[in-house]
């Protein structure tokens, strides 16, 4: 099967490229920078999703016979071009922050330094790819401050395009999600998976008895039955009679569930399940999981408002060209100054300031410096790019299941470092505010 990428882009990267090849500036170098001029939804921080699912779309980024013969045949761009893409692999650095990490408004989060002409074709996939990760991560761990400590999976498979769902499933566990119910996003990214039933398999059969009966046969009792296909307290009641005390869940999916849970919790304890758990879904966002907070709620399972991005299903990051590379060889600053859109132009290195309790204080970022200048950093600010990409070579550290659940790892320690405020729920200005320092 083709697994190339090379078409995941919009026309216009290959007419620019076409232009640049006639006017013979596609080889000058030149930096690019994936950043957002402002946070999603206002909130407080954003957090960093994509990076390793977008390492290996680039490794893929590659024009073969087909994708050539399809430009060809559709005119999109002339012989001398598709002969310059039949060679194409980006062979150009790429740094950018650690998935998982936050970001803020201005925040340097991607800089792709390489020929204008390699640079350009990448656009959209980059784009496309962090845009929709960092917006599903961001929600993610909204719902994981909401949850406060208590274990989330992501179920929104059938509220997304396949291809997006997996996606989201992948960000939500880096974001700090437990597990997933799709089976690919394990697969592909060793995202733990459950699941057990859906209300189709109670009405299968004759009675809730019989279904219940049948799924505790197959599962044992440490599985999780659905109770409110019918009455749930009768569905409380069947269940604990069928699977004995030791009922491992029950879940509720419908109704008006603080309520519902504070009944729930007190029938299963007069019917001896006082370790039966009680996991909630039900169209949940991190408003509605915040509200249940003071509840014996176990677990919650959310869905469409994670794989949407909580209201915010793009995180509104741009890229742009910020420098080119002057006849001199050194770097030449340049900038977008269109009203509300003006971007800052030049070569940029950030760091997160810390106090003496190692609690982020500023994002600061620094216009002129490039990586190798982080040894003249201050101690106390903490250097947020990394390289992805040298010479054309991914560093597979980022990629696959281990770098997913090492993103995991880095965004739970990001979270330790951030002010409370960061972590309020409600519409506000970022919780650092971004530095630029000439």
């Amino acid at each position: 099967m083709d697994t190339s990428t090379a078409l995941h882009t919009d026309r216009y990267e290959l007419t620019m490229l076409e232009a640049a090849i006639k006017h013979g500036t596609a080889d000058r170098r030149c930096m690019f920078e994936a950043f957002g001029r402002r946070l999603p939804g206002a909130r407080r921080f954003g957090v960093v999703g994509g990076i390793g699912r977008l390492l290996t779309a680039i490794s893929e980024f590659r024009f073969t016979d087909v994708e050539l013969d399809w430009l060809a045949a559709n005119d999109v761009v002339g012989a001398a071009t598709i002969d310059w893409l039949a060679d194409y692999r980006f062979r150009g650095d790429i740094w950018g922050y650690r998935e998982g990490e936050a970001y803020f408004p201005e925040s340097p989060i991607l800089i792709v330094e390489s020929s204008f002409a390699e640079g350009v074709l990448l656009e959209t996939l980059i784009l496309s790819i962090l845009n929709y990760d960092s917006a599903v991560a961001t929600a993610a761990t909204r719902m994981v401050t909401a949850a406060r400590g208590r274990p989330l999976a992501e179920m929104g498979s059938r509220r997304a395009h396949e291809d997006a769902a997996v996606a989201a499933a992948r960000a939500a566990f880096i974001a700090g999600f437990d597990a997933t119910s799709n089976l690919e996003a394990g697969r592909a990214w060793g995202v733990p998976t459950m699941g057990t039933a859906a209300h189709s398999f109670t009405l299968l059969h004759d009675s809730e008895e019989e279904a219940f009966r049948a799924q505790v046969v197959a599962s044992g009792p440490g599985t999780t039955l659905l109770v409110d296909t019918y009455d749930i307290a009768a569905g409380v009641e069947t269940a604990i009679r069928v699977a004995g005390p030791e009922l491992g869940a029950i879940r509720l999916d419908s109704g008006d569930l603080p309520t519902l849970v504070l009944q729930v919790r007190a029938q299963l304890d007069g019917l001896g399940a006082r370790n039966t758990k009680i996991t909630v879904t039900n169209d949940l966002d991190e408003y509605a999981i915040a509200t249940l907070a003071t509840v014996p709620v176990d677990s919650y399972g959310v869905g469409t408002s994670l794989v949407t991005g909580s209201g915010s299903p793009a995180a509104g990051l741009v890229y742009k060209l910020v420098a080119h590379e002057g006849d001199d060889g050194s770097w030449v600053p340049v900038a977008k100054a269109s009203a509300g859109k003006a971007s800052i132009g030049g070569r940029k290195f950030a760091t997160r300031r810390r106090d003496g309790n190692g609690v982020a204080v500023e994002e600061r970022v620094y216009v002129g410096l490039g990586p190798e200048d982080a040894h003249g950093i201050p101690a106390a600010e903490r250097p947020l790019l990394v390289p992805l990409i040298e010479n054309g070579f991914v560093d597979e550290h980022h990629t696959g299941a281990e770098g997913t659940l090492r993103a995991r790892e880095h965004h739970a320690a990001v979270r330790k470092e951030l002010p409370a405020d960061a972590f309020r729920l409600g519409r506000g200005d970022p919780a650092l505010p971004t530095v630029i320092a000439d």
